[in-house]
């Protein structure tokens, strides 16, 4: 096949760059700080502070991490069912527009949330995660259909390029929102649900840009041929059975399970930790995930040069260590220290970049020859999304029962530790081959 036409590859880029602004705005730095301080009490004092919903009463940090495990819970449910359908009718397209314009309403339905409407504040949490995560689903699987195989590498670090330049941007015009927000006349309450209706907008806008130059995608099979509602689950299911048999990938799974429930949980939860358990201030917060952010490209590419001069098994054994490292210096972290967590988020950065792509290409060169590899990945994204399920709901729960974050933080390096375990196993029966 021959790659798509320039309109067609920048135009499929760009998404990422309409995209990222939920994942570094209302995942990772101005949403989680807001919705903690609007669902607190404001007294420093305070060890937890907690909120009602639905009849119950939670710690607010818990009821944060439960929410977005819920949303996750409902992707991993739906996404085998959509991939199929989209695949099935090449109806990739519209279910993309679908879940951004969702997302994008979302995100901008955030800018009326505040004391008097948490289950406002929860729905657009549940609704926007939903468009964010499930939609960059049928996003990446446009990649083989534009790219032919030797310019996939290239257009998609394209794609991660654009979404990091376009993140950065927003987040840079939030940054000078909420800290300025005198010199604007207004709190910075109100330049937080501003930034919420600005990604909202940008998501909307540049996502319809981008989807607007993607492809028609060709259509796998009839419309109204039956069963392809239930093909998605029945190709997991075969995929499940095969992995009994292939140990070698059947153990390394278990270790991509396992790092992302600490991974993922981290990149989720590290706001909360900072803004509630370390106490540290939204300034030094948002700092520290551009400082993540700006590290991670560098880290990507020294992991994969590790990767390269060792193998992939290896530097993924280094990577895991050093997230047991993290953990044990977050448990440790003194409140109100921002150059301690500074130095932190660096090292997050380093190893963040690259242990999550590094993931991906070893479990696509362990796979075995076949030609099912969409059925390969879906379930591997299934896996990934069911253990964020279990990793936000652990350090919900753990935080609840012990009454401080930092004892979940310790959680999570039993995750790690264990992915460890199985990586080991996973080197040892390569090495074998048993």
């Amino acid at each position: 096949m021959q790659t798509a036409s320039k309109k067609v590859v920048n135009g499929w880029a760009m998404y990422d760059w309409a995209n990222s602004v939920y994942n570094l705005v209302i995942t990772s730095t101005v949403f989680p700080a807001y919705f903690e301080a609007i669902t607190g009490d404001g007294n420093e004092n305070t060890k937890q502070d907690t909120i009602t919903f639905l009849g119950r009463e939670f710690v607010n940090t818990s009821l944060y991490n439960y929410t977005l495990a819920f949303s996750f819970l409902i992707i991993a449910v739906i996404l085998p069912l959509l991939s199929s359908i989209a695949d099935f009718k090449g109806t990739k397209k519209r279910f993309l527009r679908f879940f951004m314009t969702m997302g994008s309403i979302a995100c901008s339905a955030m800018f009326f949330f505040d004391k008097s409407n948490l289950w406002l504040g929860i729905l657009c949490m549940i609704f926007a995660c939903i468009g964010s995560w499930a939609g960059l689903v049928f996003y990446n699987s446009y990649l083989p259909e534009i790219a032919a195989p030797e310019d996939r590498d290239r257009i998609s670090a394209k794609g991660f390029a654009y979404g990091y330049v376009g993140s950065v941007l927003l987040q840079l015009v939030s940054f000078v929102l909420i800290l300025k927000n005198d010199m604007w006349g207004i709190s910075s309450g109100f330049a937080s649900q501003l930034s919420f209706l600005l990604v909202g907008i940008w998501w909307f806008a540049f996502g319809n840009y981008a989807i607007n130059r993607m492809p028609k995608p060709v259509a796998a099979g009839e419309a109204n041929q039956y069963g392809d509602l239930r093909n998605g689950y029945k190709e997991l299911r075969k995929v499940a059975f095969q992995l009994l048999q292939l140990p070698v990938l059947k153990r390394f799974l278990l270790s991509f399970f396992f790092v992302s429930m600490g991974v993922q949980t981290v990149m989720l939860a590290a706001t909360l930790y900072g803004k509630s358990e370390l106490q540290i201030e939204t300034q030094s917060l948002i700092i520290a995930i551009l400082i993540i952010q700006l590290i991670a490209i560098p880290g990507a590419f020294a992991i994969a040069a590790l990767s390269k001069r060792t193998s992939n098994l290896f530097a993924l054994t280094i990577c895991i260590a050093v997230w047991i490292g993290i953990c044990i210096g977050a448990f440790y972290l003194p409140p109100k220290n921002s150059v301690a967590f500074y130095v932190l988020a660096t090292v997050v950065g380093f190893v963040m970049g690259g242990i999550q792509s590094l993931c991906r290409s070893t479990y696509a060169k362990l796979m075995p020859e076949t030609k099912d590899t969409a059925s390969f990945f879906s379930f591997y994204d299934v896996t990934e999304k069911v253990a964020i399920v279990i990793g936000m709901f652990s350090f919900g729960i753990i935080t609840e029962l012990t009454g401080t974050q930092r004892n979940a933080v310790l959680v999570l390096m039993v995750f790690f530790i264990l992915s460890l375990l199985f990586l080991l196993f996973t080197r040892w029966a390569l090495k074998y081959k048993k």
